[in-house]
């Protein structure tokens, strides 16, 4: 199982989020991930917060093994060709190391706050998210477009240059049954939800289904999973360190995904259950001031996990 670092890219300044991706590239991380978010999204959405792709764009410049991606992209924010254009500069910046994240967006203050168009609900954005993912995928694979859709229009539309890598992986985030898993079984080449393996295995039955559909096999799809994980030795040390984290985010608590704290033995024991329902990948979710003795200690975390059967 691999594992990603997702720093949370408010309430911290530039050294701070500069210093977490290289300190987890030197402690053996696989990926490092950050939000695409205009306004903060965790506790008061006054508090400082740095754009997404210009993250991105530095830490592949300033690193040379990690993987980099948003977790995950407002495909509300760009035009599909912007989109698809960024990916491929970030991953001749990073030699090949780029991963498109992409989701439907969710956050109305953001939009309300610049202007941006937030669509007519829900449903809509899933729908232009749906066509939006297949042009970038065409556009990704060296297509010359004509397109003429509901949401967007291209013409004569090709970029040059491609992408480093021969396939360019696109992730889709969200966990929406009828739109969301039916756009990640048409296009993606990943998948990110949360919660507990339960909800999971009933997440991703529903996937194999839509892969039916459209004649996909489920197997191409990479699952990966997203929640806080604190190592310490001591779980009560850990929630202490959790709680401090959060009280700095102006948060009381997170919602919505399981928290994982304790030792490297019983995290690895926590997400047992993943690896045996086909994640390969979890992302840890990382308020700053980044946790170094997490960053650190994840080695240990993987080695424990190998060690279950």
């Amino acid at each position: 199982m691999r594992f990603g670092a997702q720093p949370w890219s408010q309430a911290t300044d530039w050294p701070g989020l500069r210093d977490v991706a290289l300190d987890a590239e030197r402690a053996g991380w696989d990926a490092v991930y950050t939000w695409d978010h205009l306004l903060a999204i965790q506790g008061p959405w006054r508090q400082p917060i740095f754009e997404g792709w210009a993250v991105l764009s530095a830490w592949a410049a300033l690193t040379s093994r990690i993987r980099i991606g948003l977790m995950v992209g407002a495909n509300t924010f760009r035009n599909p060709g912007h989109t698809a254009k960024l990916a491929t500069t970030l991953d001749h910046i990073s030699n090949g190391r780029a991963i498109l994240a992409i989701g439907g967006a969710w956050f109305e203050r953001e939009h309300e706050a610049h202007g941006i168009d937030f669509g007519s609900g829900f449903g809509e954005r899933l729908d232009r998210l749906d066509e939006s993912v297949m042009l970038i995928r065409r556009l990704l694979d060296g297509e010359t477009i004509d397109h003429a859709g509901r949401f967007y229009t291209f013409k004569d539309a090709v970029h040059a240059p491609r992408p480093i890598q021969a396939h360019l992986p696109i992730l889709i985030g969200g966990s929406g049954p009828k739109k969301t898993l039916r756009t990640v079984a048409a296009h993606g080449d990943a998948w990110n939800t949360s919660g507990t393996p339960e909800e999971f295995a009933a997440k991703d039955a529903i996937l194999v289904a839509h892969c039916t559909d459209v004649g996909r096999d489920p197997r191409l799809i990479e699952r990966s999973v997203s929640f806080p994980i604190i190592v310490r030795d001591d779980r009560s040390e850990a929630a202490r360190a959790l709680e401090a984290l959060l009280a700095h985010n102006g948060v009381d608590e997170i919602t919505g995904a399981p928290i994982l704290l304790g030792s490297p033995g019983e995290i690895a024991a926590e997400l047992r259950p993943y690896r045996e329902l086909g994640m390969v990948e979890v992302v840890v979710r990382m308020p700053a001031p980044y946790d170094a003795e997490t960053i650190e200690r994840i080695g240990e975390v993987r080695a424990a996990l190998d060690a279950l059967p």
